[in-house]
């Protein structure tokens, strides 16, 4: 008879229907944002971006097979070393003839198509990290000032490092995951709230100091008093969703795409979306998100073991606060920060990295908490496992031992 596969529980096959259905919007959405501009400058027949993203998502949902599928111990044993390899790459890049400069920003290392951003593996890394030092260490979570070393200064190093780039938005990702976390192990709200408010003022010093950051800042305070410099693209932004409507102007049909609205495949994807799907686009891709919350914080307090909830917990943190500071930028809540939407936008390091995420979170939904190494239960010795079999077979009417029927008798 052929046995039955073990069906996965419903956090996992949510988790998996809302990453397929992201990846499929997001290579439909790539395509339309970006086709159209490339052949008006004649840079082939308009598939490039969606052959770029194809192809990392292929490479990514690999990943995301593989890391699903090993024991999460493995991932806590390695997880010094990953830590070490990001901060290198971190190094390397602010090196001259290593990172490669982009609109003013050092932030990739790599030749030709062939580029990827270190502060999205750093990303990773910390989630890890801190998952790994909180589950060994639970009783630091207890207080600011024994989780200010061990967390806080990793993560305070790394920022450093990011900011040096300058990448004020993968900063913020990392800041809020880090704190999601910090709330899941039990460090009081209060406290948290000082180191909030202490960073704040920091990230509002680091955006006032540069100018190109401080345009920026008052673009997003108001727009439009500057809707033909600093605040262009969140105008164009804002014209793109606003136009759009209730249903949009149909799949393929935006304008803005064309020659307006800058970035329109990677960090304003969900601005077409809003022109050429509308708000029910919109609250569509919203509700992809939801699912993935909404998965991934009940795998979080349904998995066994402190360092599975916390890896579900920052995982999951990780992804949603990557895409509502997307969402709020691109609606005009936020500052303009460079954080691709994600699974959705064509940034090919960062959809990486996250389908990675996604397979450890996968893992936990599926159990993978049962891989962590657990101490051995005593075997009973063999004078406990002859009485045990002797009492199960006379309960069943089964045939008795060869030496039942002797102290049978001598008990008589």
């Amino acid at each position: 008879m052929r046995t039955r596969s073990k069906q996965q529980p419903l956090e996992h096959r949510l988790l998996l229907t809302a990453t397929f259905c992201l990846l499929a919007g997001g290579a439909v959405m790539v395509y339309s944002a970006s086709s159209a501009r490339t052949l008006l400058q004649g840079q082939g027949d308009g598939t490039a971006y969606l052959i770029k993203y194809v192809a990392y998502g292929a490479v990514g949902l690999i990943g995301m097979n593989i890391v699903s599928r090993v024991p999460l111990d493995v991932f806590k044993r390695f997880t010094p070393l990953l830590l070490l390899i990001a901060f290198g790459l971190l190094l390397l890049v602010l090196m001259p003839g290593f990172g490669v400069r982009i609109n003013g920003a050092r932030r990739w290392i790599g030749a030709g198509p062939l580029q990827f951003q270190p502060s999205e593996i750093m990303k990773l890394a910390l989630v890890l990290h801190a998952a790994a030092m909180l589950s060994a260490r639970p009783k630091i979570a207890r207080s600011l000032r024994t989780v200010a070393g061990p967390i806080l200064g990793v993560g305070g190093c790394a920022l450093l490092l990011i900011a040096a780039q300058p990448d004020l938005g993968t900063g913020l990702v990392i800041s809020a995951t880090l704190a999601a976390m910090l709330i899941a192990a039990g460090l009081p709200i209060r406290q948290l709230a000082l180191v909030a408010g202490v960073g704040a003022f920091l990230v509002l010093v680091f955006a006032i100091i540069e100018p190109y950051r401080r345009a920026r800042l008052t673009a997003f305070m108001n727009p439009w008093a500057d809707h033909g410099a600093s605040g262009y693209q969140a105008v164009q932004g804002q014209i793109a969703i606003g136009s759009g409507g209730l249903f949009g102007h149909g799949l393929g049909a935006s304008v803005q795409k064309t020659s307006y609205l800058p970035e329109a495949h990677t960090d304003f994807i969900l601005a077409v979306i809003g022109e050429e799907l509308g708000l029910i686009g919109i609250l569509a891709v919203l509700c992809l998100y939801g699912m993935i919350g909404y998965a991934g914080l009940r795998t979080a307090r349904q998995a066994k073991g402190a360092y599975a909830k916390l890896l579900a917990a920052g995982v999951t943190a990780l992804i949603l606060c990557q895409a509502l500071l997307n969402v709020y930028a691109v609606l005009g809540l936020a500052p303009l920060t460079g954080v691709p939407l994600p699974f959705i936008s064509s940034g090919s390091t960062s959809l990486v990295v996250l389908l990675a995420g996604m397979g450890l979170l996968l893992n936990v939904a599926s159990g993978g908490s049962a891989h962590l190494s657990a101490v051995p239960k005593r075997p009973k010795d063999a004078r406990e496992r002859a009485a045990a079999d002797r009492d199960r077979r006379r309960r069943d009417g089964g045939p008795r031992g060869p030496g039942d029927s002797g102290r049978r008798r001598a008990a008589g």
